[in-house]
């Protein structure tokens, strides 16, 4: 069981003893009844604050997006369990460019550049001489005749040996 605390001070006299002791239950009376000195309650609630009305009409906004979304997202699905999945991945468009017209007009001037570059080349007569070509390669197929003469064994320019 709990026992009550004794006092610490000594009895003196049962005068003393009284004042003392009716002091203390004075004292602990006046802290069992004492107010708290901080107000720790909520606060006051303003009515206009808590709704939002902005707040509620985005969030609203907001759900409307999603509603739609999920409405197209659920026909698209709905149209593949219907076609059994078949896909559609043909591009029929049509590549344009913004610079074809250039593009055109550079080639056909390059076109006529080579034609003329071509009817020159077909006009012009050869400058390279075929019979005096012939000539010098017989002349040195000579020396080297005479040359292979007095080395014994001849190779000819394919590689194979002549006697």
């Amino acid at each position: 069981m709990h026992r009550a605390p004794q006092m610490t001070l000594p009895r003196g006299s049962k005068y003393l003893q009284c004042t003392w002791e009716k002091a203390y239950q004075d004292h602990r009376k006046k802290v069992r009844d004492a107010q708290p000195l901080v107000d720790t309650r909520a606060p006051l609630c303003l009515r206009h604050l808590p709704l939002n009305i902005k707040k509620l009409k985005l969030e609203e906004e907001r759900l409307s997006v999603i509603d739609r979304d999920n409405y197209l997202l659920l026909e698209k699905v709905s149209c593949i369990m219907r076609t059994r999945g078949q896909t559609d991945n043909r591009n029929d468009y049509t590549h344009r460019s913004l610079n074809r017209g250039n593009r055109e007009q550079e080639l056909h001037r390059l076109q006529r550049k080579n034609k003329i570059i071509l009817g020159r080349i077909t006009n012009s007569e050869p400058v390279y001489q075929a019979r005096k070509w012939q000539e010098d390669w017989a002349r040195t197929e000579k020396d080297q005749d005479t040359l292979m003469k007095y080395h014994g064994r001849q190779q000819t320019c394919k590689g194979k040996s002549r006697n």
